[in-house]
């Protein structure tokens, strides 16, 4: 039996984050110019929220891929619920090995998903290979302001609980440019901790967040792996005091040729 992960208990609270909060979210939005005609393709959807958020702001058509089904299923559960489900579509796929053909959409667009890839330049060339020429791929991804030491890289990818990796702005760069991508487009930002949990309060509202804390508390109190799980976290993932002078994230974007 598959060992439970991060993000099954995260699909069962309906909760899926980023750095940065719904302001980057809609920024990363205005720099991929998204507009009502488009077909967007949103890798590591989640539990929906930006795709739903993509297609009641824009009226732009989405198909969100997410490795995990119990994501797919919170996904299709929130577009159920905002009246958008004709708009959305959500399968269970790699991105990796996005099943798609080449060149049919005009926006890939991904939060915190990268990182999480088994190789980031395969991932980086699906992005690519499913864009129409002069469409654009658009991430925000973890960044690492400075080169990190190990203890902070293998902090991160226990942090994560995938064994996670991310980049410098400037490899991120150069991940981009090497899949083809052009007319790049790089921000960084530095982590205002205050600032994150207002920004996951806005993405979700108060009453998704208070909806969101009562299934953790009842995923708490009747499911000893999750417990065990938090446990895990509380005695090895203490943060080095140092991280928010090294990790930040990144908006990348780029267009097809």
């Amino acid at each position: 039996m598959p060992k439970t992960t991060i993000f099954d208990f995260q699909a069962y609270v309906g909760l899926t984050k980023h750095l940065g909060g719904l302001a980057a979210t809609e920024e990363l939005m205005r720099l991929c110019e998204i507009s009502g005609g488009d077909e967007v393709m949103e890798a590591g959807c989640g539990v929906g929220q930006t795709a739903v958020l993509l297609a009641k702001r824009h009226g732009c058509r989405v198909v969100g891929v997410d490795i995990s089904q119990a994501m797919v299923d919170r996904a299709w559960e929130r577009a159920r619920r905002a009246g958008v489900e004709e708009q959305v579509e959500f399968r269970v796929a790699d991105i990796v090995d996005l099943p798609f053909e080449d060149g049919c959409f005009d926006v890939v667009f991904g939060e915190s998903i990268t990182p999480f890839a088994a190789d980031h330049d395969k991932a980086i060339t699906e992005y690519t290979r499913v864009v129409k020429p002069g469409g654009m791929v658009g991430l925000n991804e973890s960044t690492w302001l400075k080169p990190p030491s190990e203890e902070l890289i293998a902090w991160f990818a226990q942090d994560m609980a995938a064994n996670a990796r991310t980049h410098t702005a400037e490899e991120w760069e150069a991940l981009l440019e090497g899949a083809g991508l052009r007319d790049l487009v790089v921000r960084t930002s530095t982590i205002d901790t205050r600032e994150e949990v207002r920004g996951l309060l806005k993405r979700y509202g108060l009453g998704g967040f208070l909806q969101m804390f009562g299934r953790g508390l009842a995923l708490y109190a009747r499911n000893p792996e999750y417990r065990a799980f938090l446990r895990e976290i509380r005695q090895s993932g203490v943060a080095p005091p140092d991280v928010v002078d090294y990790l930040g994230y990144g908006l990348y974007i780029g267009r097809i040729p």
